[in-house]
């Protein structure tokens, strides 16, 4: 592990030298993840993208790309474009993007099961905003919305999420 990564441990979330507290998925840390389990996949994860909402905040990297409206993101094994962004109208089973909350104003996405997945692998994991302290997500990582800002900009094309 480098300074430079994003590493999960059950202290919370190192990186760059400082650490900040962060919700992992409701059923732990799994070494087997499949879609809908609630998990968080253990390994090292390439950071492969960065989405956020124009409407909502400014541009946190030059690689960042907006959340449109009707964005979506497939988690749906059955179908061709399974664990990738889509557009609506879309008839599987799907994440909103462009979400009410602020969950996802910024979320960088991992390399989790991509570009290719295996069907039923499980679907996306995102470093996005928690709902509040200590409430987990459903296999993602969250984080404190000042920490998520923080760390947004600072990332560099060899920074990787390591969760242990």
């Amino acid at each position: 592990m480098k300074a430079a990564d994003l590493v999960v441990t059950p202290m919370g979330l190192r990186f760059l030298g400082r650490q900040f507290p962060c919700t992992i998925g409701r059923s732990g840390v799994t070494d087997a993840k499949r879609e809908g389990d609630g998990a968080t996949p253990r390994g090292t994860h390439r950071l492969v993208g960065m989405l956020y909402r124009p409407d909502r905040i400014a541009r946190p990297a030059d690689w960042a790309v907006p959340i449109r409206p009707g964005d979506l993101w497939s988690d749906d094994p059955r179908d061709e474009d399974y664990n990738l962004m889509v557009r609506a109208p879309y008839p599987h089973s799907h994440e909103v993007l462009r979400r009410a909350d602020p969950l996802y104003d910024l979320v960088i996405l991992t390399g989790w099961n991509w570009p290719y997945a295996r069907r039923g692998a499980g679907s996306a994991i995102f470093v996005h905003q928690w709902r509040r302290p200590g409430a987990p997500t459903a296999g993602c990582i969250g984080l404190p919305r000042a920490a998520l800002h923080w760390i947004a900009p600072r990332i560099r094309h060899a920074t990787r999420l390591v969760v242990v």
